[in-house]
Formats: structure tokens, sequence, C-alpha cells
């Protein structure tokens, strides 16, 4: 399914309905005070309408559960978070390795005809979650590298600022203007936005449509995460994940997989079994953990 997302600033807590009541309000007062008076007034209606704008509702984290995978290096992380000012929830699954122990592989799937949890246990592989953008043909919007193969070239849009990578030097979240087309890679896929970035969450981005999101994620030293978030905005997305960090995985880039229907996960537990997230329709291909 090929995903229509808007890109736009984030809003306050209220709105921009919110803000334009507040300085209704406050232009609205009808004492009247000298010209330092009324300077004074206005700094001070200014400074409030700054801090009431700059308080933002905050994801926090109520519970992590972990559990090991069929492979050294790997490990599930299930967290679930509340935003403070809806109480809203949200839960993220995480399929979290060493880049060291564990590669990744793009798998194609041309003919709709394979599912995720399918794909996953026919490649072998360890987790994974889907992939990339396509278009109503079923044809992939932007880079893909497949088993070493570029199946479709590097695109230049909007929505896609981003590239995944795995090569035998490590895997790699890069911007396009960092992107080489001269490096050899063993996968790679291009989609975006991205949504972490230097370890911070990345300003506007949508913050009105709500939708399952798919993502992957590295950070500073050798470990990496394919992701999926049960229901949340861009910029939720962002500011969750940006929470979601813990002291041993501390996110510093976070890219954004095609989400909604196509949005799913898969982890096989150390004992063989298997935590799985379906889609919900046919998706063009999948992203998978597998050892080095």
């Amino acid at each position: 399914m090929l995903l229509q997302l808007h890109l736009g600033q984030n809003r306050s807590p209220g709105g921009k309905g919110w803000t334009t009541q507040l300085l209704k309000e406050v232009a609205g007062l009808r004492v009247h005070f000298s010209l330092s008076r009324r300077k004074v007034q206005v700094s001070a209606a200014l400074f409030f309408l700054f801090i009431a704008t700059a308080t933002r509702a905050e994801w926090a984290t109520t519970s992590t559960r972990t559990e090991p995978a069929a492979a050294a290096g790997l490990e599930h992380r299930d967290v679930v978070l509340k935003e403070s000012e809806t109480g809203d929830r949200a839960i993220v699954d995480l399929a979290i390795f060493s880049t060291k122990s564990c590669a990744l592989r793009v798998i194609d799937n041309p003919g709709g005809d394979k599912n995720l949890a399918d794909a996953m246990e026919q490649s072998k592989c360890l987790a994974g979650v889907n992939g990339g953008y396509f278009d109503p043909n079923f044809a992939p919007i932007g880079l893909r590298v497949v088993d070493g193969k570029t199946l479709a070239p590097l695109l230049r849009a909007r929505l896609l600022t981003g590239v995944l990578t795995s090569s035998p030097r490590g895997i790699q979240i890069v911007r396009l203007s960092e992107f080489s087309r001269k490096q050899k890679l063993d996968a790679a896929i291009e989609c975006g936005p991205m949504i972490v970035d230097l370890g911070a969450k990345v300003r506007g981005l949508d913050d009105a449509r709500s939708a399952r999101r798919t993502f992957a994620a590295v950070d500073r030293n050798d470990r990496a995460a394919l992701g999926f978030c049960s229901e949340a905005t861009l910029a939720g997305l962002a500011a969750i994940l940006a929470t979601a960090s813990a002291p041993d995985f501390k996110i510093q880039r976070a890219l954004n997989l095609d989400g909604g229907s196509s949005s799913a996960f898969w982890f096989k537990r150390k004992d063989g079994s298997a935590f799985s997230i379906s889609e919900q329709k046919s998706v063009r291909d999948f992203v998978g953990a597998v050892p080095r």
C-alpha cells in the first residue's frame, strides 16, 4: 500500500485554535494602563503564552518485558507507554540485536503471495518487519538492494529521506545526502521520514494521523533494532522512541518504514515458537535479521 503522509508542524497542546483563543483573550483585556504598564502586561502575557505553548505532553514508560531469541545477541523487548496529558497508551515491540552477530536481509515479495511470518521462516530469519513503500502496481518506491543486487533505483522524493543499509561494515541509517552509490551493499531499503536523528526526535512531523507504524533504529555503538508501534502519529512515534530508549539502547537514528495496514512484526523465541503481529494486506518486501 502506498501511504500518502503529509508533513506539518507540531501543534500546541490544544492545536492552533487554543493558541489563537489565548491571544484573543490577552488582546481583549479592557483595563487601561499607562504605556509602561501596557508594555509590562504584554510582556507578561507573551511570557505565559510561551510557557503554555512550550509545555508538551510527554510519553512515559509504564512497563517493559524482554524475552531471549533463538540466537545469542538478539532479544524481544515489549514496551508499554502512556501519554501524560491524554492518557493514550502505545505498545512498542523491538527486536534489538548486535550488528556484530546479526545482519539485515531484504526479502522481495513481487507476487504478494507471502506474509511476514512465512517469509521469515522460509528465509531462516530471527526477527523481521515489513519493508518499504510500493505503488498501486506493486512496484517498489525507492532504492531496494536484495542479496547484493539493486532491484529499484534511489529516488528523490519529499517523503523518502533516508536509507537503511546492511553491509560487511555493519548496519546504518543514512540520509540521502550521506548515501554513496559506490558502496557495496548486501541489503538496502529507501524510506522515510527520518523520525529520530542525533538522538533526538525530528521536529515538524505530522501530528494528525494515527496509524500502526513500523521502523528501523540504530544506536551509537553496534546495536540496531526493527520495531513496531501499535498506534501513533509520526510526531508521536518520534517522541515515543526518544522515551523508549534505554541505557543499553539509546536510539541515535530511526527511520519510518511503510505503516498502516502494511505494518507487521515477527520474532523467533528461544524455544522456537514465534511472536507475530501480522500485516493486514499484502506488501512488496520484508526486512529480516539473520545471523552473520
